[in-house]
């Protein structure tokens, strides 16, 4: 298993486990969504997302993507909408500890979350163009929400690594600490947000994305991916 759930005093820590980068591929994808969409459909008080120490997640593991057939490669631009849809229309208060780099889907998945501390240490960025992989319609979406637009043109389309201070500026992360702080604050958050009434956070969080969700579940019927993959490239993102 590359993905393990656990609930301690309210908070429910959600731990990306694949060496050595957290690179997605289909299994850790297929075990992400049913652990998200789980927590969807009975939602905790609070959920923590995590990676491994030094590395959040490196994205798509392009060793692996090369050598799925086409149906398999539905399977993943599939996978990555529902992973988006699930973490950002979770009603509770949804955090990332972004525990080291956090590239490509990886940093996706991080922008999903409501409150994401970073780790000064880790790299940062947006490669698909780079390495050659289209963005799922899940993914440009939350990038397209969650970024202020010199952010997104200046990651999506420069395709730079950018550290955690520069993350801090360009609003990818709300804290920047050194690693080993970044667990726990993210924790400490959690519980003091797990504390919150539930329904009227869940309404308020409901206002701001609905109309946002909304135009991504519409994009994602209609996802062009689903009829070809365009990535070759041999390595991670």
């Amino acid at each position: 298993m590359f993905v393990s759930s656990e609930t301690s005093r309210s908070v429910t820590l959600v731990r990306l486990d694949r060496p050595p980068a957290n690179a997605i591929n289909l299994d850790l994808l297929d075990e992400l969504v049913a652990t998200l969409e789980g927590l969807a459909a009975d939602a905790p008080a609070a959920v923590v997302i995590a990676g491994r120490d030094g590395f959040f997640s490196a994205g798509v593991d392009l060793k692996a993507v090369p050598g799925y057939g086409p149906g398999e490669h539905r399977r993943m631009v599939s996978g990555i909408n529902r992973m988006v849809l699930a973490a950002y229309g979770l009603p509770c208060p949804v955090l990332a500890a972004v525990t080291g780099h956090a590239i490509a889907g990886g940093l996706v998945l991080a922008l999903c979350a409501d409150v994401r501390i970073g780790s000064l240490e880790g790299r940062y960025g947006l490669t698909e163009v780079k390495v050659g992989v289209p963005y799922p319609q899940g993914a440009i979406g939350v990038v397209r929400a969650e970024l202020p637009p010199h952010a997104a043109r200046s990651l999506a389309l420069g395709n730079r690594l950018i550290d955690g201070s520069e993350a801090l500026r360009l609003g990818l992360v709300d804290e920047a600490l050194p690693a080993d702080a970044v667990l726990p604050r993210a924790i400490e958050l959690a519980s003091e947000m797990a504390a919150f009434p539930a329904d009227i956070y869940a309404a308020t969080k409901f206002e701001l994305r609905d109309r946002t969700l909304g135009a991504m579940k519409a994009a994602v019927e209609t996802e062009p991916l689903l009829a070809a993959w365009l990535s070759a490239s041999p390595h991670s993102e």
